[in-house]
Formats: C-alpha cells, sequence, structure tokens
C-alpha cells in the first residue's frame, strides 16, 4: 500500500461514521504485516503537511504494532516485521521522536521504550555511540531523552543485567555533568533549560537507585554532581511564568526540576546515611557522605520549607520532612535540627495537619473524592499531611523525652482556646490538626504515663462533644480518633457505650465523609466490645446503614468493617446471610463495572470487588453449620461464580475459588448449576490458571467427594475423562516441577478413596502416569506422595494393582522405593518420610491390603517384609495419635497452630514418639475442615529442602476429611487376616508401648486356613515383630470396643436431639 491511500484509510479510522472506521480499522489489519507497512506508518507520523488527526491515529497504530510484534512473547513464533524493516525504524525514530510534537512524542517513546528494551545491547550496539556522538553535537535534548530511556532499562536491574549500565554511565556521565554544569550557569534560563536538566536528573535517579556506578566512588566527581543539585536545591525557582492554576504549577518544569532533585538527595541519605547498614565497599562512600553532604541537605531542605508559606508543590514538601523524619534518630543531624525544631514542629509541620482551604473545597465539591484521597495508599505516599504525621510519631518515638511534652501542651492548649472561645471564633480547623495528632499518637500516648491514664478523659471532654459539632470535617475527625481509641481500659463502661452509641449516630450523618469514617470506626468498636448485647439490639439498624453507604462508596475498608461484624456474631447472622450476601454480590458487580470502566490497575474499585468476595466467605464460614441457608444462597452467588471462573475473573481467582469450596462443601447436595462450574476450572487450569491449581483442588475434591455419584454417572459432561485428560497432561509435562503437580497425585487418592470398587477401568492408566512420573521424580515429599497413590491403589483394589504393577513390569521396582522411603530416617534419627497420620494411615492401609492376597500372589519373601513394615507403621500410627490426643488435652486452646512431626520429639527413649495435630478445640469440625481445605492451598509448595527438619509446611493437610477416616488401621489390620494368623508375645519382659498394657505373657498359636505359609513367616519373624504383632490385635480389639461405645453415643445424642 502506498503512502496516499495509507493516509486515506487513516484518515477514514477518524470518520463519525462507525462503519467506515470499521472498515478502515479492518483494512489497516488486513495489510498490517506488508513489507514496509511500518515505514510508510512512520513517514505519515513525521510529515508535518499530513492532518495531525491522521498522524495521531498512525503514531497510535505504530505504536501497538510494534508492542506487540517487534519481539513477540513466544520466541518461536514466526518475525512479523522484517529485519530491513527493523533497521529503518532503529534509525530513524531516534532523530524523529524529538522533532514531533508532544502528541506524537509520547507514542514514539513507547515505540522507542520497546526497541531499546528488545534490542540494547545486542541488536542494537551502536545506540550508544549515537548518544555520545549528540550529546556533544546540537542534539542535546534528543540524546538525553534517548538516554533516559536507555538507563531506565536498568533501573531495577540487579547483579549480572545491571552490567551494561556501567558503561553507559562511564561513557555518557562526563557529559552529562559538563552539560548539567553549563545549564545550571545560564542567566535568567528558559523552561527548556528546566526540560533538559530534568532529564539529566532522572537519567542519575535510574543510574543510581539500586547502586551507585563506580565512576561515582572517585570523590571529585561525586562532589561535582553534588554541588551541582545542591545548586539546584538552594537557587530560588524563577518567578517569572509560574501557572496560576495549582494543578499546571505543580506540574512546572523548574518545580519538576525540584521535585527530582530532592527526590534524589533523598534516595542517597535513604541509601548511605546509616553507617551501620553498609557493606565494607560502600562504608567509605557513606562515611563521605555523611560528613560532606548530608548536613548541607538538611540546612538546605529547612531553608526551603521556610518558603512554604509562599508556595511548594505538595510532592516537594512531602519529600522534604521524609528526610527530616530520617534524620531524627541520627544524632549528629538531630544536633542540626534542634536549634529550629520548634518552628518547624508549631509554624511548619502542624498547620500541614489541619484542614485546610483545599479540603474545604473538595469536601464540598466531591465528597466522594474527599473519601477517597483520605484512604488511598497512594495518595499517602505523596501527601505533606501524612508526612507530617510521620515526622510528628517519629520525633515523639525517637526523642520522646525533649518532644512529647511540649508537643502535648501544645495540643492541649488549642483544646483549651477552642473550648473558651464563642463558636464564631473557634478554631475548628485548628481543632482538627490537634484531633490528627492525637490520634497519630496513640500507640504512643497509650503506652505512657500520665498522657495513659488521662485518655479517657481527653475523649469525654474534647473529642465526645465533636460528634454534635456544626462543622462535619470535625465530627468525622471526632469518629476517627474515637476508633483510634476504642481498645483503652475504660474505668467507666458508659463512656465506651457513649462513644459507641456516637459513633452509630454518625453513620446517619448527612456529610458522606462522617458516615464513611464512622463506620471504619464502628471495626474498632466491634472489636473491642467484651458485651455484644451492647451491638445486637441495632445490628439490623447497623447494617442497613451499612449497605446505604456500600451503594455509595467503593472501599475495601468498608467491607473490613463487615468482616468484623461476621466474624463477631457467627451463626447469629444467619437471617441476614442472604441478605447480606445479596448487597456484597450487588456491590462486587458494580466495583468490578468501575475498575472496568477505569481500567487503572490501582483503582479502589478493584480492591473493594476483592474485598467483597472475601466477606462473602466469611458469612458462608460464619453459617456453616446451617446448610440450608447454602441452597438459599447460590442462585446470588453462581453469576458471580460462573463470570469469575474464566478470564474475566483473573484478579478475583483465589477468593472466587474460595467460595466455591464453601459452596459445595457445605451445600446439602451439589446442584447441577455448581456442576456447571467444573468444566471452567478445567479450562481455566488448561489455559492460564495453573498456579492456582491447589486452590482449585479443593472444590475438585469436593465434588468428587460429596457428589460421587454424579461424577460417576454422569456422561455429558464426562467428568471422569474431564479429569483424567488434566491430571495427565499435567503429570506427563516435563516443564513442570514436582512442586506445581503436587495436587495432582492428591486428586487421585480422591478418585480410589471415594470411588472404591467402581473405578476399575481407571486404576491402569493412572498407575501409569503415577509410575512414570514417579521415576522422573527428586524431591522425597513428591515421592511419597506418589507411594500413596500406590497405596491407595492397593487399598482400593489389591488384587487388580498388584497385576497392573507386575504387567508394566514395575512391582520390584516400586516396592523397593516405597521401602525404602520407609526406612529413611534423618540425622537426628527421626523419620524421614511419611510424617503425618494420614500418610501413616494410607500405607498402612495399602500395606495390609497386601497382605490378604493368597499366597500365588504375595511371596512369602514379600510377605514378611510387608508384614514387618506394617507393624511399624501401625505401632508409629498409634504413637503419634496418642501425643496428639495427649497434647491437645496439655495445651487445650492454646495457639499451637498446626503439626507436630516426629523430627521435634527427641527424648531419648528408643522409639519412634511420633506427634501429630494439634486439632482446634471449640471449632466446628466442618468448618475446621474446610477451612483447612481452603488453606492447604498456600501450604501446598514443599521445602526444595527435604531435610529440613519440618513438616509445618504440610501441617494443613492433617484436617481433611476422607473415606478412609472412618476406618481404623488396627481393626482394619486384624479384620484383614483373620482366620490366616493370630499371634500373642510370649516374652515375659516384653516392654513395648503397645504389649506392656497387656502384660502378655503367651506361647505363639498359629490358626490358619495356610498354616504352611504363615508357619514359615513365624519361623523367620524376629521376636521383636511376634510382640508387635500380639499387642496390634489386643489394641485393635480394643479400639473395636472404643468405635462401637462412640457410635452409641451418637446415635443416643441423635434420638435425643
Amino acid at each position: 500500500m502506498d503512502l496516499p491511500s495509507l493516509a486515506v484509510i487513516l484518515q477514514a479510522a477518524l470518520s463519525p461514521n462507525p462503519d467506515e472506521r470499521k472498515a478502515a480499522e479492518q483494512s489497516l489489519n488486513q495489510f498490517q504485516y506488508a513489507p514496509q507497512h511500518l515505514v510508510r506508518l512512520l513517514q505519515i507520523i513525521v510529515d508535518n503537511n499530513v492532518d495531525m488527526g491522521v498522524r495521531q491515529v498512525a503514531s497510535i497504530h505504530f505504536k501497538n504494532f510494534i508492542a506487540k510484534n517487534w519481539s513477540p512473547l513466544d520466541s518461536d513464533a514466526q518475525q512479523k516485521i522484517s529485519q530491513s524493516d527493523k533497521d529503518v525504524v532503529r534509525d530513524h525514530i531516534l532523530v524523529f521522536v524529538t522533532q514531533v510534537p508532544p502528541l506524537l512524542r509520547v507514542q514514539l517513546g513507547e515505540c522507542l521504550k520497546t526497541v531499546i528494551h528488545s534490542d540494547y545491547p545486542e541488536q542494537w550496539p551502536r545506540l550508544l555511540d549515537w548518544v555520545k556522538l549528540n550529546l556533544q553535537d546540537q542534539q542535546v535534548y534528543g540524546a538525553l531523552y534517548v538516554l533516559r530511556i536507555l538507563s531506565r532499562k536498568y533501573e531495577f536491574k540487579s547483579d549480572e543485567e545491571r552490567i551494561p549500565v556501567y558503561r553507559i554511565v562511564d561513557e555518557t556521565f562526563p557529559h552529562l555533568l559538563n552539560i548539567f554544569n553549563r545549564l545550571v550557569q545560564i542567566v535568567n534560563p528558559s523552561l527548556e533549560v528546566a526540560d533538559l536538566i530534568k532529564l539529566i536528573c532522572k537519567i542519575f535517579w535510574s543510574s543510581i537507585y539500586l547502586e551507585i556506578p563506580k565512576l561515582l566512588f572517585d570523590q571529585n566527581i561525586f562532589n561535582a554532581w553534588m554541588m551541582l543539585f545542591l545548586n539546584i536545591l538552594e537557587r530560588p525557582v524563577p518567578s517569572e511564568g509560574q501557572p496560576v492554576d495549582p494543578d499546571l504549577r505543580k506540574s512546572w518544569g523548574w518545580w519538576k526540576v525540584k521535585k527530582w532533585t530532592v527526590h534524589i538527595l533523598n534516595r542517597l541519605y535513604t541509601r548511605f546515611g546509616d553507617l551501620k547498614l553498609q557493606n565494607p565497599e560502600n562504608r567509605a562512600f557513606a562515611q563521605t557522605f555523611q560528613k560532606h553532604y548530608a548536613g548541607k541537605i538538611l540546612e538546605c531542605h529547612l531553608n526551603l520549607l521556610n518558603v512554604i508559606r509562599g508556595y511548594l508543590p505538595d510532592r516537594v514538601i512531602n519529600l522534604i520532612l521524609q528526610y527530616l523524619s530520617n534524620s531524627i534518630s541520627r544524632n549528629s543531624m538531630y544536633t542540626m535540627l534542634q536549634p529550629r525544631l520548634d518552628v518547624l514542629l508549631f509554624e511548619i509541620v502542624f498547620p500541614l495537619m489541619c484542614f485546610n482551604d483545599n479540603d474545604q473545597k473538595l469536601w464540598v465539591e466531591d465528597p466522594h473524592e474527599y473519601v477517597r484521597k483520605g484512604y488511598d495508599i497512594i495518595e499517602d505516599l505523596y501527601s505533606p499531611r501524612t508526612a507530617s504525621m510521620d515526622f510528628v510519631s517519629e520525633l515523639v518515638r525517637k526523642r520522646g523525652k525533649e518532644n512529647l511534652q511540649k508537643f502535648i501542651q501544645f495540643i492541649v492548649e488549642i483544646f483549651r482556646r477552642y473550648d473558651e472561645a464563642s463558636a464564631e471564633y473557634k478554631p475548628y480547623r485548628q481543632k482538627d490538626g490537634a484531633l490528627l495528632a492525637i490520634g497519630a499518637l496513640c500507640d504512643k500516648l497509650k503506652q505512657t504515663e500520665p498522657y495513659k491514664s488521662e485518655l479517657e478523659r481527653m475523649l469525654v471532654q474534647h473529642v465526645f462533644p465533636e460528634f454534635s459539632s456544626p462543622v462535619g470535617h470535625l465530627r468525622a475527625k471526632a469518629a476517627w480518633v474515637a476508633g483510634q481509641y476504642a481498645h483503652i481500659n475504660f474505668s467507666d463502661q458508659n463512656n465506651f457505650r457513649q462513644a459507641l452509641q456516637c459513633v452509630v449516630s454518625r453513620m446517619q450523618d448527612p456529610e458522606l465523609p462522617v458516615r464513611v469514617d464512622s463506620v471504619f470506626a464502628l471495626r474498632s468498636f466491634i472489636e473491642a466490645c467484651k458485651d455484644l448485647n451492647e451491638i445486637r439490639p441495632i445490628l439490623p439498624r447497623l447494617l442497613d446503614e451499612f449497605f446505604k453507604l456500600m451503594n455509595e462508596v467503593e472501599n475495601e475498608d468498608l467491607v473490613f468493617t463487615l468482616e468484623t461484624i461476621v466474624d463477631k456474631f457467627g451463626e447469629e447472622m444467619a437471617p441476614y446471610a442472604l441478605g447480606l450476601c445479596q448487597n456484597l454480590a450487588a456491590a462486587f458487580w458494580r466495583c468490578m463495572n468501575t475498575a472496568e470502566a477505569d481500567e487503572e490497575a490501582d483503582d479502589p474499585g478493584a480492591l473493594a470487588a476483592v474485598g467483597c468476595l472475601r466477606a462473602i466467605s466469611t458469612i458462608l464460614e460464619s453459617v456453616s453449620r446451617l446448610p440450608h441457608l447454602f441452597v438459599q444462597i447460590e442462585p446470588t452467588l453462581l453469576p458471580i461464580m460462573r463470570r469469575m471462573l474464566t478470564t474475566d475473573g483473573q484478579e478475583v481467582f483465589e477468593e472466587v475459588l474460595e467460595i466455591v469450596s464453601y459452596m459445595t462443601f457445605f451445600s446439602p447436595t451439589i446442584s447441577l448449576d455448581m456442576w456447571s462450574l467444573w468444566p471452567l476450572m478445567m479450562e481455566a487450569l488448561a489455559d492460564w490458571a495453573i498456579d492456582f491449581f491447589p486452590n482449585i483442588l479443593v472444590p475438585l475434591d469436593n465434588y468428587i467427594s460429596r457428589g460421587t455419584a454424579h461424577f460417576l454417572t454422569c456422561k455429558e459432561p464426562n467428568y471422569q475423562q474431564s479429569l483424567w485428560n488434566m491430571i495427565s497432561s499435567i503429570m506427563s509435562d516435563k516443564n513442570m516441577e514436582d512442586n506445581d503437580i503436587v495436587p495432582a497425585p492428591k486428586l487421585i487418592e480422591v478418585v480410589f478413596q471415594n470411588c472404591r470398587g467402581q473405578v476399575d477401568h481407571w486404576v491402569e492408566p493412572y498407575l501409569r502416569i503415577t509410575v512414570e512420573r514417579l521415576r522422573h521424580t527428586e524431591k522425597s515429599y513428591v515421592k511419597c506422595l506418589f507411594m500413596q497413590v500406590i497405596a491407595d491403589a492397593l487399598y482400593y483394589n489389591a488384587a487388580l494393582t498388584l497385576t497392573i504393577l507386575q504387567k508394566l513390569g514395575v512391582a520390584s521396582e516400586i516396592f523397593h522405593v516405597w521401602f525404602h522411603l520407609l526406612q529413611q530416617v534423618k540425622k537426628s534419627g527421626m523419620r524421614a518420610n511419611f510424617k503425618r497420620e494420614h500418610e501413616k494411615k494410607v500405607c498402612c492401609l495399602g500395606l495390609t491390603s497386601l497382605l490378604a492376597l493368597p499366597a500365588d500372589q504375595l511371596p512369602g519373601e514379600a510377605l514378611g517384609r510387608v508384614f514387618r513394615a506394617n507393624l511399624d507403621l501401625l505401632v508409629a500410627y498409634k504413637d503419634q495419635v496418642a501425643e496428639a490426643a495427649k497434647e491437645e488435652e496439655a495445651e487445650d486452646d492454646d495457639d499451637m497452630d498446626g503439626f507436630q512431626t516426629d523430627d521435634e520429639d527427641e527424648d531419648g527413649n528408643g522409639f519412634d514418639k511420633e506427634m501429630g495435630v494439634d486439632a482446634d478445640d471449640g471449632e466446628d469440625a466442618d468448618t475446621i475442615t474446610l477451612r483447612k481445605l481452603a488453606e492447604q492451598a498456600k501450604s501446598f509448595r514443599p521445602n526444595d529442602d527435604d531435610d529440613d527438619d519440618s513438616d509445618d509446611d504440610y501441617s494443613d493437610d492433617e484436617e481433611l476429611q476422607s473415606p478412609i477416616d472412618e476406618v481404623d488401621p488396627f481393626v482394619f489390620f486384624v479384620d484383614s487376616i483373620k482366620g490366616k494368623l493370630k499371634m500373642f508375645c510370649h516374652h515375659s519382659r516384653c516392654h513395648h508401648v503397645i504389649c506392656s498394657p497387656y502384660k502378655i505373657n503367651f506361647p505363639v498359636v498359629i490358626q490358619s486356613s495356610d498354616p504352611l505359609r504363615f508357619e514359615n513367616l513365624t519361623q523367620t519373624l524376629e521376636f521383636n515383630y511376634q510382640a508387635l504383632a500380639n499387642g496390634v490385635a489386643q489394641h485393635a480389639e480394643q479400639r473395636r470396643a472404643e468405635i462401637e461405645k462412640e457410635k452409641l453415643e451418637k446415635s443416643s445424642a441423635a434420638s435425643a436431639s
């Protein structure tokens, strides 16, 4: 396509007629890969005779095409741009990028960034030579512009990736220094000079952000740079030409220069202001910086703050106060600060904490924006008010002896003047600042006498009255301060009650910011409330006001308050659960729509959407013992789950999966609508969600274990085939690390345990893929998971499993690996593998199932090994369960949080004293189980070091429910070999942990349908194993009696209810 034709198509892309626009876009897409297309676009962009609108369309198309195709993410993909076109673009874009108008420069700059990040230095080695040449020529702006992009490529790079920046600095910084020096000496400099200095500052910033280049370790060179920065810092900004509009003013070139200068000096101080933090090679540099420059910078900053009564941009004030805050703890710097501290504190810092004209304007004209800015973390990073609060907090924390009393006296004096003044003369804004200061210092004041004892009186006297203030911002500040102090010990509970009532009443305030601050304060009062009867009567009204506010404001902190209410009231929220979920679902959709419309990653709507889903999960957990509610709630949540399990929900995928987990676990049955989510999860897992595999495991487990019949019988879709396709794909993928496939064997275990006797045709495929992956697995933990699959298969059907292993020719190999893992110990002598109760139990059931096989399937030698290994595991399992019960009884509700492994018990008694789970007391078992299911996802990544003496990462598994929970391994062992073997220990001094309680002293008696086989076993069985066998038999009968007793008790309890 020639240039005129291309220009016509680009012109058509601007047409008000949508059909013409669509046709133009189709034509552009059709010809975009044609040779010279990219070059012709560039020609149109730089042609001053072409309409600006057409040039802009061309620049956007050019930028998007380069971003997508210059360096495709798939390295194997065919290159869409010819090498000759790339050469032309690289040769010309450097010149054109600074010649085009700013509107187009933005687009070409993005293109240049893409090309540099892709090609430098390998495919574009001459780029640095071009920069150096133009720094010495008349094209200084272009060279600086390109060098800025080049240096930014390495701003966050470290180690080897950073190496190219050393050459860039060595070859360009001498030229930069000369240019910088000449620019600073210009009398009455123009705005263009400011633009050049700003670019130099940005290049310097990117080059020193992570590490100081060696060139700057030369004291003379570094001093030359510092003198120029200090010069910029000290000299006043030109008054001529400053915009009147505040937004334009802060972006004016010379204020930008000032900001970047302060930014650089702060960065150097942060890195080198504290000698204790320096490594040896930087220590000398840090000493030089501290000795010669830190104090000068402080002096300049203080002088700069003195002009605050004129004008300083918010960001500059914020950065200066950060520098001053960092100086407080350093003696030499604090000594310099002290003489000017009172003026700084009371005349500069405190006024910044007070409500001001800009606040008032925003409060009146856009209260929603006022609320957003007040709770935006990003805003806090740039806010002078936040920096002032941080300065005061740091001052009283690090230098409290000299400063806390006088600052509090200053605040008290403001309170006094406010109280004494008539309404029209009250210093409302100063009172606002004083309350902000009191709230900011709450941690210090709560710990420090005499202030600690006076806090309650201070609240009653100076905070509570402001709930009725005619001034809105004081009502809001009163709510905020009350929330900060809600947790203090009130000597008079009436004062706590009054504060709570005030906060609740302000939730109906006519002013939006007051309502929002009141809801946030309410959270603290609910947390602090010891008697829920204070809140219970007003709970419906609270929830109504809460959701009215959620309809107005998108803020995740609002949702935190709701979560606190739900946590506190638990099942009492049942009458409100459906309404809460409906309101939260509606709020979620609003937040998502806002986030999509704004397309900003840090949009508060996106954060609030996540908060809504978390709150829904909290509600579902609180009513987990009321399954009928899940049926009512499901239609409300189903649209969210359906939509957000696709690529649309990548930002909230984890939260949605948690909701799916609750719905599939606690609902009376899994509905067909809920089953419709299975294909969505499988599709996501195959496409983009592999990182969420541990999270997806949880609902998949629920589907199989709680909807077993549907899983087995449904053919459209075929869930069994779907599961196999997914597991086989993941386990056969050699590019996937062992840690990443951990959920796959877990799912095979779920199938074998829940579908016992019903999936014979899947046993061989699952065993085949397990054995194949096992052979390529290095990590012991993952090997153990695969061996548990073998054990589960044996428990499922031992004869079938053994036949398949023999058919595959791997039976001997598998049992060799299994017994090796069982016998492996750590340096401490503790068991290295199968350390949790569940793992031992699975192995016991698998090994016991082997013992029940006829002699022709399990030879005598194998019988003996299996028998011994099984007895060892049963003993270990019994010890672990007993120790867990003892720990639970001893610790009761203590915060043990989890699991103790073999490694943690080394009391030298010579036995495998393995310890177990310290289950939470006082929570419903199902709730614990599902919480553990959800948390399991976070703990599924095994440690890289298999020798680590801790299994804490995997302890969450222990609480999971499975069909084998009802199977007692001792009873199963005895029942499996009943009629084949009965043994009693005949040693009068046996003290084994199992035998000793029974004082057994009997001869060995064998009764068997195959006497010769078991006689041979007995003859080869060591004495201690004979003793163990007798003990296991005795313990099995004890367990059988206990189980029967538990069943009777449960039956009686059910009848009584």
